[in-house]
């Protein structure tokens, strides 16, 4: 049995470096032959703690000509007043108030859906109020965009993880991506299953979103993002998921309690609420990325190298992953503690939906 763990695990470690090779980064400079304008579209609700430094990051980058286009969606807190501030006399700035949420429609997805209709760039750039852009950020995507002759880009960020919890769960994303998605099929086919996106940093051509439908198209959905980039291909788009992690950042959650809550929303939805695939993942991730670890402390008391090694590929497969989207090494060490968080987020969103238990974020419930 260790033998054929070992054996999968290299199996995967090696599929995970060939895989990745499809997953094209944003390019080191950026020749542009002409500068549409882009629309650089914010929603923002409780985002106090982030306005004040998306503005100055945004206000910093290069691109010269773009118009940005902030909503405060219904915020609580002083979000509005800060925006406010920040922005100044930025004639680039536009500062709207949202409005309230209608009934069937999520929070974001109003928000964007509001948001686009103010839009008159060529592009369209959906980004997260806790998004940070280096310079030349929109000059690469947008030659990556045009290079690739896609109608959307977009890419997982490299991601700041301050609490235990999001150094466990939040850098999982780029492992499940390189792991269980063939990259290879999902930027170069339209076929609308192989699909991941990051709605933290959406990147479209404006004909092409609307006539995808825009974000009222996917105005129920927790997962709006790749609904929205399953849509695209279904009418025949193409969509680019590339390593933007040397360009974009991101703080997801700043707090634990953010980062289960967060992930609760949106795991069991994003596997499509199956059951089988969610007994499937448990399994999976039992015997090859948790088992591995008891495996470990078996084999350092009996002092039985061979035992080790099951940790030793899983924490080389994870750096490897770690190395690739810009993030901090010494995480790899924790993969077995992932997987253990991964399973438990996993089976605790799916116990909520079974009971009927609504999901809870920024103040809003969704079922």
């Amino acid at each position: 049995m260790i033998a054929a763990i070992i054996i999968c695990l290299l199996v995967f470690f090696l599929w995970t470096i060939i895989n990745s090779m499809f997953l094209p980064s944003l390019p080191k400079e950026a020749k542009l032959n002409a500068y549409p304008l882009i629309s650089v579209l914010v929603p923002m609700r409780n985002e106090m703690r982030n306005a004040q430094a998306f503005i100055h990051n945004i206000q910093q980058l290069t691109y010269p000509n773009m118009e940005v286009i902030v909503l405060d969606d219904q915020s609580t807190d002083h979000t509005k007043s800060i925006l406010y501030k920040s922005i100044g006399l930025d004639r680039r700035f536009r500062m709207i108030s949202g409005k309230p949420l209608p009934d069937g429609w999520v929070g974001k997805v109003h928000a964007c859906d509001q948001l686009q209709k103010l839009a008159n760039g060529d592009y369209l750039l959906f980004i997260d109020a806790d998004v940070r852009l280096q310079p030349q950020t929109i000059e690469k995507s947008l030659m990556l965009l045009q290079t690739k002759r896609a109608k959307l880009l977009s890419g997982f960020p490299a991601f700041e993880v301050p609490t235990l919890l999001s150094k466990l769960l939040v850098p999982m994303q780029h492992f499940v991506v390189m792991l269980h998605l063939p990259i290879a099929l999902a930027n170069w086919t339209i076929t609308p299953a192989t699909t991941a996106v990051n709605g933290a940093f959406m990147f479209f051509e404006h004909a092409a979103y609307r006539k995808m439908g825009t974000h009222r198209a996917v105005h129920s959905s927790l997962v709006e993002d790749v609904h929205i980039a399953r849509k695209m291909k279904e009418q025949g788009y193409r969509v680019l998921l590339a390593n933007i992690t040397k360009n974009v950042s991101c703080r997801m959650y700043a707090t634990n309690g953010e980062t289960w809550e967060g992930f609760l929303k949106n795991i069991f939805v994003g596997v499509g609420r199956s059951i089988p695939i969610v007994i499937f993942l448990t399994i999976f991730y039992s015997v090859f990325y948790i088992l591995p670890m008891f495996l470990l402390v078996y084999g350092v008391f009996t002092f039985q190298p061979f035992y080790v090694l099951p940790y030793v590929i899983l924490t080389l497969q994870k750096a490897f992953v770690d190395w690739k989207s810009n993030q901090q090494l010494y995480i790899s060490c924790l993969m077995p503690l992932s997987a253990t968080a991964l399973v438990a987020v996993l089976w605790g969103s799916t116990w909520k939906a079974w009971k009927k238990q609504p999901y809870n974020w920024k103040g809003r419930n969704y079922l």
